[in-house]
């Protein structure tokens, strides 16, 4: 009896202690398999840089786990091995060389990704197109504006007169928007100025064919053509007439409008 009851606690302490074991055991089993494969991919990280190739998967990225070896960005490898490790899924490329799947794209996804690149770099030269004969076409009108008020330099100012033989300031102005670019604009100083843009009062941002005010910017008294290298042109009085001149602090313009 004493025998039975010591077989019965062995056997009870057994199966007590088996599950433990087998619990232990369990991590072991979760292991991350390598699965065996034969795929291209495409290196997609930043132009100009690359992606390195580790020894390892399982071992802290470092200096001792480098194997000296990159690829760079659009760089077709062929990968022989898959892996999930730690939430991230790495592929291997030949024997102690692995890198990380979230730099690559498949063949499909790169070849989509370029040409959505190539439609983006062709409408971004189409608009560089577009703009620069925008440009092209404003430099032609405001060289225009600039070469027929160079023409009426020595004319007489006569107050009321628009030209072609005599001119007062806002004569002035009118007459070469009309003649250059048979462009209207308002015949006086006071309605002048509240057309076009405003623009900054200065040799850094003012553009050849635009109109300075001197004055009060809401009502001027004058205004004149600026012509490029900060000189302008304008019907000054009735003893120098028509003048081209430099701007300067002690006659600086209030205000300026760009038409062009």
């Amino acid at each position: 009896m004493k025998f039975k009851s010591l077989l019965v606690k062995v056997l009870m302490a057994l199966a007590l202690v088996a599950p433990v074991a087998a619990s232990a055991q369990a991590p072991a089993a979760q292991a991350a398999t390598v699965k065996a494969v034969n795929k291209q991919v495409v290196v997609n990280y930043v132009s100009g840089y690359s992606v390195k190739a580790w020894k390892n998967y399982k071992v802290k990225l470092g200096a001792a786990n480098d194997t000296g070896i990159s690829f760079k960005h659009g760089t077709t490898l062929t990968v022989v091995g898959e892996v999930k490790y730690k939430k991230q899924t790495w592929y291997k490329i030949a024997d102690n060389e692995w890198i990380l799947a979230s730099y690559t794209l498949s063949h499909k996804a790169w070849a989509k990704k370029a040409a959505a690149a190539k439609k983006a770099a062709a409408k971004a030269a189409k608009k560089a197109a577009a703009a620069k004969k925008v440009s092209k076409s404003k430099q032609t009108k405001q060289n225009k504006v600039v070469a027929l008020a160079k023409a009426q330099v020595g004319k007489p100012y006569v107050w009321g007169a628009t030209g072609p033989y005599s001119f007062d300031c806002s004569g002035l102005t009118s007459y070469v928007y009309s003649r250059a670019l048979d462009k209207y604009i308002t015949r006086t100083t006071y309605t002048q100025v509240h057309q076009g843009k405003t623009v900054a009062v200065s040799t850094a941002t003012l553009k050849k064919g635009d109109l300075l005010f001197w004055g009060s910017k809401s009502s001027p008294y004058h205004v004149g053509i600026y012509v490029g290298g900060g000189k302008f042109v304008h019907a000054a009085t009735p003893s120098q007439g028509v003048i081209k001149q430099s701007l300067s602090y002690y006659f600086w313009p209030s205000t300026a409008k760009r038409l062009i």
